[in-house]
């Protein structure tokens, strides 16, 4: 057959014998590309040799009044169940793959046969795995040896006989202590992986489909499923199925779980993009099943952020499972069921399968590992097992049905019930008085080098982030002024949707194929196109009588509408391109979450200098801030005027960059190893040396060129602003390397053994040492916007405008940059990058200096429209009296288009009382939960001051405000 991703239908016709009366038949398809059978227009049986699905049963007894003639269409996806790798699972899809169909026929299927054959297998299996001390091992032996004896395979008179010796051994009931092992039917499909979002709308109604075959073979079947995105695709592409679908969730059978939109990378996405994947998500279960999901369901993310515990609690979830952390590569994570808290104290209920693992297949081995391998025994005697093919689909089978039925209470073996997450969640909650408590992030020791890979991705999600943001923030300020203005919640709604599918758990981490990056990246044009054009209508709504009376020449525009979205008041350089072409600066004010007009010049208390020494070094200096870097752009030193203080150790220069060799044992674009830091390797070779572009007065800058490896290039321009407390290195790179890792390291004068790394909406702290087994194997973390290295009263601080990937080993402060992994995408990172950030020295703590705003401001440049000369005051929307309160999202309220949602978070880590000033029209305000409920008794009195509110150390607070028409 054709080649990869293609689909090839087949109209096959069907005569069953006359002579077949009375007996099973079933349709039998044997392809290695994954196919799917439709009878009467509707889909009705996935198929997937590698699933262990080749037949669709026709009938289970065949009568005179069935039709003996029928036509049925195969529709054939050149895929297999894990895509179209060369040679390996992860391999690049092989272009020139063929697809083969070995098998199409009819035949008739001996049921009691299938029923001796997994009586025998579950015998056998307790043999072999019991143990030879336990005596049960021996029984189940001689059963089924009994069994050989007494079965004629020629004479199905014997087959009775020989399954009550089976049924002798099964029916022998277990005491009253056993473990309880809770059987969920499961499928993982991953929304995108080896093969592109398309396909998996397909893999999804495959596996769905088959789910319902069994349901209604199988009253005992459940089956838990996740990810609002993949119904909504089944919703939208297989309505016939998706009824199907619906009847079951409303018998309680087939069970949504989750409440995310998908499941999504759990270190990498903002604050507020989580909170999104939660109000997505619980929404649309709400809207379509009546009820919103009560446990979080993440099995297969690379780590878990410590603000999640709260995030979860703030929509409704209690409760949370995975079972990533088993795969950790160095130490053993130590718990199975405990309780998890976040960085702000609130605490869920955690279990991870102690089978370590989410696709099991009814095995006597795994339900035995499962009680052995618990390491909360004791505490707990209730666990999950989740069975059914996954990753690429396929779900639970008859025969993993059949194998856990013959161990629902069999002496010897945990008992096995088929369960709901419910019920077994609520067992644990019974048990859970001697439960251990994990304090902080759940840190997977594995595929750190998914916070690097596939930088354009990155910067795509950070850049989408950011448009979002401020196209909601102005949109909201458009409609509360009033006016004509229709705030474009649906548009809104589509455009997030589109993110938070690309930050799915192999999409935004890199490791996905080729075909999945160019849709995450065409997926992201559209949300910055839109948005852009978003805040666009949201501007001219707001300030359009500043704008239009502009309107008849831009070009000579006297002054500039300069809009700040973020909650602090802000002065910085700003450019625009003037009349004749050429980039014109100017030093602005702008107040906080509103708008000012820029007409005057406004000169600094000092203006930058930029002097080039004798020796090549540059000099720049602006009051706050002196550096000195050397023809290699350097830093030689790095000075704090005002105190003196240096930030750079002698001899050691930072902006130093090093290319580490970046070869993992097999997970290419997951993994970078520990062993890649003996590698390294500082880039010294210079192209062209530092020269000064900028000479200074509100802005001074020099650039240089470096070759990195055999091919590619590096050039930067590092800025220096007027009264900026932060130096800024605006990069470029030409990336051609193979199985290369580019970071930049800034070796400081600090000496702590933690840094600070900022995560949602929050912070925490990581050690500078390798003292045990667990500091060593955090060598490459996670961080947003910004780490921070201090000791008592001074520090710095390395913010970022893209970039994820991190580590601090003793004074040494390294950003990573860029990888070059070669599977599953060949093509992985090589083209041209384009990516800011910045280094600021700071007295005292990070909290007081502002390094926190500092990295939002680095994220969030100011808006700079051409106004006209018509005369405007100052307007400011929103203000917090406290520093340590940032008010991070303004938005429509999703159910009441006549109120607006504002979501603060505490980000010094400290308890902290912070009064919201609004002059938006506020009739009334209430604090709500994260999917904008209000709590009783929550109204919120408007004082003179404006709405008082009070945090303990990283809480989150949403307020809902009413607004007067």
């Amino acid at each position: 057959l054709s080649s990869r991703w293609e689909t090839c239908w087949f109209k096959v016709e069907l005569r069953v014998p006359p002579a077949w009366a009375g007996l099973e038949v079933h349709f039998i398809w044997e392809s290695d590309g994954e196919a799917m059978v439709w009878r009467d227009a509707q889909p009705v049986q996935g198929l997937t040799k590698e699933g262990e699905k080749t037949s669709y049963i026709l009938t289970s007894s065949l009568k005179e009044t069935e039709p003996h003639s029928l036509t049925l269409y195969v529709e054939l996806a050149c895929n297999g169940l894990f895509g179209a790798g060369k040679g390996s699972m992860i391999a690049p899809p092989d272009p020139d793959k063929r697809f083969t169909l070995s098998k199409a026929e009819l035949a008739v299927f001996n049921r009691d046969v299938y029923e001796l054959l997994v009586d025998l297998e579950i015998l056998l299996d307790m043999a072999q795995h019991l143990g030879e001390e336990n005596q049960r091992s021996f029984q189940a032996l001689y059963a089924a040896n009994q069994m050989v004896n007494v079965c004629d395979v020629t004479d199905p008179a014997t087959f009775p006989a020989a399954r009550r010796l089976a049924a002798g051994i099964f029916s022998q009931k277990n005491g009253a202590s056993q473990h309880t092992i809770h059987a969920m039917g499961h499928c993982h499909i991953d929304s995108a992986w080896l093969w592109p979002y398309e396909e998996t709308i397909r893999k999804c109604a495959r596996s769905w489909v088959t789910v319902v075959r069994l349901m209604e073979r199988n009253p005992e079947l459940t089956f838990v499923c996740s990810q609002a995105q993949q119904f909504e695709w089944v919703r939208c592409w297989y309505p016939g199925l998706y009824t199907q679908i619906q009847d079951y969730v409303t018998k309680g059978r087939f069970i949504p779980v989750g409440g995310t939109w998908v499941e999504m990378d759990g270190n990498l996405p903002s604050g507020e993009s989580m909170v999104r994947q939660f109000l997505q998500g619980q929404r649309f279960f709400q809207q379509q099943f009546g009820r919103i999901c009560s446990e979080f369901w993440l099995p297969d993310t690379f780590g878990y952020s410590a603000q999640l515990p709260q995030l979860m609690r703030g929509c409704g979830i209690r409760r949370f499972l995975t079972q990533k952390l088993c795969w950790n590569l160095v130490n053993p994570f130590p718990h199975h069921t405990f309780f998890w808290e976040g960085i702000d104290g609130s605490r869920v209920l955690a279990h991870f399968p102690p089978g370590d693992s989410y696709g099991m297949h009814g095995r006597v081995e795994e339900m035995l590992k499962t009680v052995k391998n618990n390491k909360d025994k004791g505490r707990v005697n209730h666990s999950a097992v989740l069975f059914g093919f996954g990753d690429g689909g396929g779900g639970p089978t008859q025969k993993m049905l059949d194998r856990m039925k013959r161990m629902s209470d069999t002496d010897g073996l945990p008992r096995v019930q088929f369960s709901t997450p419910d019920q077994l969640f609520s067992a644990l909650e019974k048990e859970s008085s001697q439960l251990c408590t994990w304090v902080g992030e759940l840190f997977l020791e594995l595929h750190n080098g998914t916070y690097t890979t596939q930088a354009q991705i990155k910067k795509g999600n950070r850049e989408c982030e950011r448009i979002l943001h401020d196209a909601e923030v102005l949109s909201a300020l458009a409609l509360a002024r009033g006016g004509n203005f229709q705030y474009p919640a649906v548009e809104l709604q589509r455009l997030w949707r589109l993110l938070l599918l690309n930050q799915f758990h192999d999409v935004l981490p890199g490791s996905c194929i080729q075909l999945v990056v160019e849709d995450a990246l065409r997926y992201y044009t559209e949300i910055c196109k839109a948005g852009v054009q978003l805040q666009g209508e949201a501007v001219e709504s707001l300030c359009g009588e500043l704008l239009r009376s502009n309107r008849s020449n831009l070009e000579s525009a006297e002054s500039t509408l300069v809009l700040n979205t973020l909650p602090w008041d802000r002065t910085e350089v700003i450019s625009r391109i003037g009349p004749t072409g050429a980039e014109i600066l100017a030093l602005v004010t702008a107040p906080s979450m509103g708008y000012a007009i820029a007409r005057e010049p406004v000169l600094p208390p000092q203006l930058v200098s930029v002097t080039k020494r004798e020796d090549g070094s540059v000099i720049m200096e602006n009051g706050v801030l002196a550096a000195c870097l050397d023809t290699m752009g350097r830093l030689t030193s790095l000075r704090l005027v005002h105190s003196d203080r240096e930030s750079v150790p002698d001899g050691c220069p930072a902006n130093q960059f090093a290319l580490f060799d970046d070869i993992p044992l097999y997970w290419d674009a997951w993994d970078v190893m520990d062993y890649h830091l003996e590698t390294r390797k500082p880039v010294t070779s210079l192209l062209k040396p530092l020269e000064i572009t900028q000479r200074g007065g509100l802005r001074g800058s020099a650039s240089f060129c470096l070759r990195i490896g055999e091919r590619s290039t590096l050039t930067q321009e590092i800025i220096l602003d007027a009264m900026s407390p932060y130096l800024r290195f605006l990069t470029q790179v030409e990336w051609k390397e193979a199985h290369k890792f580019l970071k930049v390291e800034f070796p400081v004068q600090v000496r702590s053994t933690n840094a600070t790394y900022e995560i949602q909406f929050g912070h925490l702290q990581r050690p500078t040492h390798w003292n045990t087994s667990w500091d060593w194997a955090r060598f490459e973390v996670w961080a947003q916007k910004w780490m921070d290295l201090s000791e008592h009263g001074f520090g710095v601080a390395l913010l970022n405008d893209s970039k994820y990937g991190a580590s601090a080993h003793r004074n040494v402060l390294s950003l990573s940059l860029l990888r070059a992994p070669k599977s599953p995408d060949a093509t992985a990172d090589i083209a041209q990058h384009q990516f800011t950030y910045a280094v600021m020295p700071h007295e005292g703590s990070f909290q007081d200096a502002g390094v926190i705003q500092c990295a939002y401001n680095l994220n969030f440049p100011l808006h700079v429209v051409p106004a006209g000369s018509a005369p405007c005051s100052a307007w400011s929307a929103f203000s917090v009296s406290s520093p340590a309160v940032v008010l991070e999202t303004v938005k429509q309220a999703e159910d009441r288009a006549e109120a607006v949602v504002v979501r603060l978070y505490e980000a010094h880590g400290s308890t902290a009382v912070a009064w919201l000033q609004t002059s938006l029209p506020v009739r009334e305000a209430m604090l709500c939960d994260l999917l904008e409920r209000p709590a009783e008794g929550s109204c919120l009195p408007l004082e003179q001051r404006g709405l008082r509110l009070s945090f303990s150390p990283f809480q989150v607070l949403s307020v809902l405000l009413v607004l007067r028409q």
